[in-house]
């Protein structure tokens, strides 16, 4: 009889990483840094209010747009990250909302967190439990994940905006910030 030994592929890594990572703390003083993408202009609006709002509690704010992730560009994109993560106190990261961008989106979320910032990946709820695989499979479990309403994109501008106020003071709590 023949033997074979089977493999639980949901097992965690041993040096996984199950905490969220600091919290973002008191805001004011601080810079808060959304990596934005070219693909979602819903999240382009998501992150001008949001940054907007995070202004009134006194943070600084910073975008960083990735354009390429091949060849030479993707190790441009590399030396841009590394230099936008430098900058910043405190990483918001999206969109997930596509399998792609879903794994960009986590990717750029975790180099961020290997440098201890808070850091919170912003996934559509399409795409939460692809953005929670990947997190694990990344060794960082515990990545904070905040989750949007899917469809997103194909809304308009104004209901776009209206649920990103809706969900502003859960991202607060999500990041785990403090207005003073």
């Amino acid at each position: 009889m023949t033997t074979g030994l089977i493999l639980d592929p949901t097992s965690s890594a041993s040096d996984d990483i199950t905490g969220p990572g600091p919290d973002a703390s008191v805001l004011a003083g601080r810079t808060v840094g959304f990596r934005v993408d070219i693909l979602w202009r819903s999240w382009d609006w998501v992150a001008e209010l949001w940054a907007d709002e995070l202004r009134k509690l006194g943070a600084g704010v910073k975008f960083w747009r990735p354009h390429g992730r091949s060849g030479d560009e993707g190790d441009q994109a590399l030396r841009e990250l590394d230099a936008f993560t430098d900058a910043i106190d405190i990483a918001i990261v999206g969109l997930g909302n596509c399998g792609s961008c879903t794994g960009w989106t986590i990717h750029d979320a975790l180099f961020a967190a290997k440098k201890d910032l808070p850091t919170t990946a912003v996934l559509t709820r399409h795409f939460e439990q692809l953005g929670e695989a990947l997190a694990r499979r990344g060794g960082r479990s515990g990545l904070r994940r905040f989750i949007l309403p899917y469809p997103l994109d194909v809304l308009p501008r104004t209901e776009v905006e209206a649920i990103a106020r809706d969900h502003f003071p859960l991202l607060l709590k999500t990041i785990g910030a403090q207005s003073k």
